[in-house]
């Protein structure tokens, strides 16, 4: 898989890509080629100067990854341009050219800086290098002690407009998601007073069937890592889990790293909600990337040993150490998930969680064109970003 490979700037403003399956917006392969001009997808291009032999690849949009903390070192809540810099191009060298990372539950007023340093690096803009940072998720600090995984309880806090305001204005409008334990006080009354401004979701919860139903029937439409930092989905207390099931327009988080959920459950998921409203997302943290040994997510210590990501104090998971598009390669080749439907649940579905689908998640004339090339065994080939082949290997052959 390439990481951070060279940058290949053609200086040229039309390209074809041939000899590729290409993911349709109808969720299915089809034989064909993609043509890309001035950075998007176009129906087909006058007088193409690049030609792109896919070799048979499969061509899927760029991934999206709604709900991760870092990678290669660095973690959103590190609060420095550099740092997401970094992120966003290790991001985009394993296929990810989107993304809305997650906050941790820390301080207010650490969260405020976090979350204005990131509107500052987005007001940089698109770069070819790098994937977009579309937004971000805030997985605190309104959760439950009881259900706190990897999160600081001391820094917990009941859900506030006011404080979700100083978020918002601080991020300068980035927040997409704001996490909620329903079942705490006052959070209710936040999910009715903050549903037309942000996506409400519940997570790092405790709260039973009728709690969460009541939250999404409130306006809450979203779920965070679905079984993780939850009850359990019992047949006689079905918990978040079956008030999720139970409500048609909320989608849920899934992740399918091998560790914080077992195949059997994935594969059970599909069935139950299928495949339009599952969200892959990685919740990688900065050892992504990185070697087995001791890292640090939220100011707790973490150690890494192969996939598994736990906190020295508890052994409470830690987040994952596997970037997205792994994620969905486990899915398919160690779940039993349909192709098809995991590049949907890693692309087209973050993408329209995210109000962001009119530019991302499908390959569609007018839209960025990011893509990213798949071998047989669904190994990157190639990614492109924003019309500009980020990275590339022998499989996709460049004719001139």
């Amino acid at each position: 898989m390439p990481q951070a490979a060279a940058f290949l700037l053609f200086g040229k403003k039309t390209m074809r890509i041939e000899n590729v399956k290409v993911y349709t917006q109808e969720q299915r392969f089809r034989e064909g080629a993609i043509a890309i001009e001035d950075g998007v997808f176009a129906e087909h291009t006058e007088d193409t100067k690049e030609i792109v032999n896919g070799n048979g690849c499969y061509a899927i949009p760029g991934l999206i990854d709604i709900h991760f903390h870092g990678c290669k070192g660095h973690d959103f809540c590190d609060g420095t341009e550099e740092a997401l810099a970094a992120i966003c191009r290790y991001e985009a060298s394993v296929g990810v050219t989107a993304v809305a990372p997650a906050a941790m539950t820390l301080p207010v007023e650490h969260l405020e800086n976090i979350l204005s340093t990131a509107a500052a690096y987005q007001k940089q803009g698109s770069s070819p290098e790098r994937a977009d940072l579309l937004g971000v998720n805030m997985e605190g600090p309104f959760i439950s002690r009881h259900k706190k995984g990897a999160q600081d309880e001391a820094y917990i806090i009941p859900a506030s407009l006011e404080i979700f305001h100083r978020f918002q204005k601080a991020a300068d409008g980035l927040v997409k998601y704001m996490a909620v334990a329903p079942e705490e006080p006052g959070a209710l009354a936040f999910i009715e007073q903050a549903k037309e401004e942000v996506t409400v979701s519940l997570g790092h919860t405790n709260a039973d069937y009728d709690t969460a139903k009541a939250a999404f029937d409130k306006g809450a439409s979203h779920a965070v890592h679905l079984y993780n930092a939850m009850p359990p989905f019992g047949h006689r207390a079905p918990g978040v889990v079956g008030a999720v099931a139970d409500s048609d327009r909320v989608m849920a988080e899934l992740i399918c790293d091998g560790v914080h959920v077992h195949p059997a459950v994935v594969r059970a998921t599909f069935q139950m909600l299928g495949s339009s409203r599952i969200v892959f997302i990685s919740d990688s943290m900065r050892a992504a990337g990185m070697p087995d040994g001791k890292y640090s997510l939220g100011g707790q210590a973490v150690r890494v040993a192969g996939r598994k990501a736990a906190l020295v104090s508890d052994g409470a998971l830690a987040g994952s150490v596997t970037n997205l598009m792994e994620c969905m390669r486990t899915a398919v080749k160690e779940m039993g998930i349909p192709l098809e439907q995991a590049v949907a649940c890693a692309s087209v579905n973050p993408a329209k969680s995210l109000g962001a689908y009119d530019q991302y998640g499908s390959i569609s004339p007018g839209k960025k064109a990011n893509l990213v090339l798949l071998d047989e065994q669904l190994q990157v080939k190639m990614v492109m970003k924003d019309g500009r082949i980020l990275s590339a290997e022998e499989n996709a052959s460049k004719n001139h």
